[in-house]
């Protein structure tokens, strides 16, 4: 429940119920005082009451407008009034200044004092006559001659004016009584469903904001609330991922530094120690000057492509380079791969072909500069770890239903089963290979990433002594 409707039903149960609550109290007050008392409350009661009232009130007006000075000598008028009375069961007296000017014939000297008295008790008009219990009114009366008086109504009681006093009492404080408690408990209530939820917020940003990021935000209260809290809990697992992710960069940096330390250090020793020895004389013909010469102009190279290698990776990593994708045929582009890496791999008694197993597959989108990169590296590292006499390549293509599946199988010396998954690492090889092989140790890092960036899959198979094979799942071009 979202708190604006919530908000609506209290405010509607702190009237509603005690509406409910009076009418049920101002029933058993009614059935009580029928029950026990004897006294009837209804609603006709109530009715004749107030056309009494209204009565009375135009008896007291004609009374003002009358003309005579004396009513006690206007006979005429004592018969209209007596009239008027006998409709209602009432009796009457009149006072013009302070004297009793007038009283029915039928009310006593004693009782006639008594309603005098009663009409100026402010909080009680009302006097029982024997058995009967009458209601007392008085109008102000202003007579012609310039004095001025009043006009005592007495009317036999539709009720008894306690009870009905009482009546009223009890509703209105009832009614007063069930507000008062309703505002009370649906303002705890209502404060209890908002403050509880907001009381848990608060200590979980307390601890988050004290580093304890592993600390649940549980949705509780209204909608609102709940919503509130749900973003709380993503923006506190999104803080997690972060501080995860930086602390597994600021790792990844120091191991970045530590390889590319490791790595550079080799070439450059090896520059160094020419130079010095260029330097010292002990290049002292020709030949060995050159030879010298050569040494420091391939291990430049080699720290050229090193360096060259971490920028690109590094720029993958980042997501800052953007692929620029191409329909290109299949067969085509892998000829040109294995032309370009023929030469080299020659030279090392590496024989290299293309075995084509598609069925219906002609086309594949690829980036063709980012993914000749790929073929390329894998060849190349195939060619760094060869231990065969005559070696040998193969690009195996083939298809699936969803995808073009490409394998570059060697012959080498393969790869132990503890190592197999961790060749896509960077700067990772094999122990007893690292000191021999040349390279940044990017090659297969950067091969994976400019895999993934097509959407595509990398693995590797191998055997020790049997060869490795590289395989890639791109998806098809339908």
């Amino acid at each position: 429940m979202d708190i604006k409707k919530r908000l609506i039903i209290y405010n509607n149960l702190t009237i509603i119920i005690p509406f409910i609550i009076t009418g049920i109290v101002a029933f058993i007050f009614v059935f009580v005082s029928s029950k026990f008392f004897n006294t009837s409350i209804t609603y006709s009661d109530f009715k004749k009451a107030s056309l009494t009232k209204s009565e009375l009130l135009n008896v007291s007006k004609d009374i003002a407008k009358s003309s005579s000075k004396s009513i006690k000598d206007d006979d005429e008028f004592q018969e209209y009034l007596g009239e008027k009375l006998s409709a209602v069961n009432g009796k009457i007296v009149i006072v013009k200044d302070g004297n009793i000017e007038f009283s029915s014939p039928d009310l006593g000297k004693i009782d006639t004092a008594k309603s005098l008295m009663e009409s100026g008790n402010a909080l009680r008009k009302s006097l029982q006559i024997k058995d009967t219990h009458y209601s007392i009114d008085s109008f102000p009366l202003a007579f012609k001659d310039g004095s001025s008086g009043k006009v005592i109504f007495l009317v036999p009681a539709a009720v008894k004016p306690d009870i009905f006093k009482n009546f009223i009492i009890t509703v209105l404080l009832t009614f007063f009584i069930c507000f008062a408690l309703m505002s009370i408990i649906i303002s705890y209530v209502f404060s209890k469903k908002i403050l509880e939820p907001i009381a848990l917020l608060k200590k979980a940003t307390a601890e988050i904001s004290r580093g304890d990021l592993d600390f649940e935000i549980a949705e509780s209260g209204d909608m609102e609330i709940r919503e509130l809290c749900s973003d709380f809990e993503k923006m506190r697992i999104q803080l997690k991922d972060s501080v995860r992710m930086r602390m597994k960069y600021d790792e990844n940096r120091k191991m970045l530094v530590s390889s590319i330390s490791h790595d550079l250090k080799t070439p450059i020793t090896s520059i160094k120690g020419y130079v010095q020895g260029i330097l010292d004389g002990v290049a002292n013909t020709p030949e060995k000057l050159e030879h010298y010469l050569n040494t420091i102009n391939i291990k430049t190279q080699q720290v050229d492509s090193m360096i060259d290698d971490l920028l690109l990776y590094s720029r993958l990593d980042l997501k800052q380079i953007p692929f620029t994708y191409e329909k290109t045929d299949i067969l085509e582009y892998f000829r040109c791969c294995i032309e370009e890496s023929r030469m080299e791999l020659a030279k090392s008694n590496i024989k290299i072909d293309l075995q084509n197993n598609l069925d219906n597959s002609q086309f594949f989108r690829v980036d063709r500069i980012r993914f000749m990169r790929v073929i390329l590296n894998i060849i190349d590292n195939s060619r760094k770890y060869m231990n065969k006499k005559s070696g040998r390549i193969s690009i195996i293509l083939r298809e699936t239903k969803t995808s073009i599946i490409i394998e570059i199988k060697d012959n080498g010396s393969g790869i132990g089963k503890d190592d197999i998954n961790k060749i896509f690492n960077r700067f990772y090889r094999a122990d007893s290979a690292r000191s021999n092989a040349r390279g940044s140790g990017l090659g297969l890092a950067i091969a994976k990433q400019i895999v993934e960036g097509h959407n595509g899959n990398i693995w590797a198979n191998s055997n020790i002594n049997e060869g490795t094979s590289i395989i890639i799942s791109l998806a098809k071009l339908f």
